[in-house]
């Protein structure tokens, strides 16, 4: 059940922006077992001015093709599932858009199951215990 939150230059055309969200959703599919139905992308794009980062970090260059990916999914997943994902993010991106990874930054936020709702006001996790 991961909510994902891609932030991108609005210079990204939506064919690209397109191929991101699914290149995400499919490394989510392969590394961390999500139905293929749980597909809830919020896809932010803004004006290159509104995008604050340094040239480099971490002996890592960006620039302003940058990509923001903020995944919130429930608590679970080893380490390294999250460092498959990662690289199965980037790979996947690169290989649909031919973005290159070091312009891609993914953060992950866990949460318990019982924080989230996906309508009705109810608490779903419950429902299927």
């Amino acid at each position: 059940m991961p909510l994902v939150r891609i932030t991108l230059s609005e210079s990204y055309e939506l064919e690209t922006t397109n191929h991101i969200s699914q290149a995400i959703h499919h490394a989510l599919i392969q590394e961390f077992n999500i139905p293929k139905d749980d597909y809830f992308h919020i896809i932010e794009k803004l004006p290159d001015t509104q995008l604050q980062f340094p040239k480099e970090y971490l002996a890592i260059k960006h620039t302003t093709a940058i990509i923001f990916i903020q995944i919130i999914a429930a608590v679970g997943r080893t380490v390294a599932q999250k460092q498959r994902l990662y690289k199965r993010i980037s790979e996947n991106i690169e290989a649909s858009t031919g973005i290159n990874p070091q312009e891609i930054i993914i953060s992950m936020i866990e949460n318990e199951k019982e924080n989230w709702s996906f309508g009705n006001g109810e608490l779903q996790a419950f429902n299927h215990i």
